[in-house]
């Protein structure tokens, strides 16, 4: 599968949901392009804004869509790495402000 194919499959999926791929096309290209990397180095799509521990069990909550992509877009209009996001921010009703890190420590690795 390439970045084009997943996009559109992902966007099927996702938007009758209502998560939509960011606006900015180029960034979410990228993103997509790190999870099907990921895909092909663990076998499993990884996020690609975070470490992963190269183990599926340890790496379950950051399997993309994340578990913090609900509670992200709920509160901030965007998940972390800005891929997933509202209709709302699309549209720039609602202001584009950093999305922090929810993941806890402990399953960072530190």
């Amino acid at each position: 599968m390439d970045t084009s194919e997943l996009y559109e499959k992902l966007r099927k999926i996702h938007e009758p949901k209502g998560y939509y791929f960011s606006n900015d096309h180029e960034r979410v290209m990228e993103l997509l392009d790190a999870l099907l990397i990921n895909k092909d180095r663990y076998g499993y799509m990884a996020c690609p804004c975070r470490l992963a521990a190269e183990d599926r069990e340890k790496d379950r909550d950051i399997i993309c869509p994340c578990v913090y992509r609900e509670p992200d877009v709920a509160e901030f209009g965007s998940c972390y790495c800005n891929l997933y996001v509202s209709k709302e921010w699309n549209e720039g009703k609602i202001e584009k402000q950093y999305v922090p890190e929810r993941r806890p420590p402990e399953k960072m690795g530190f």
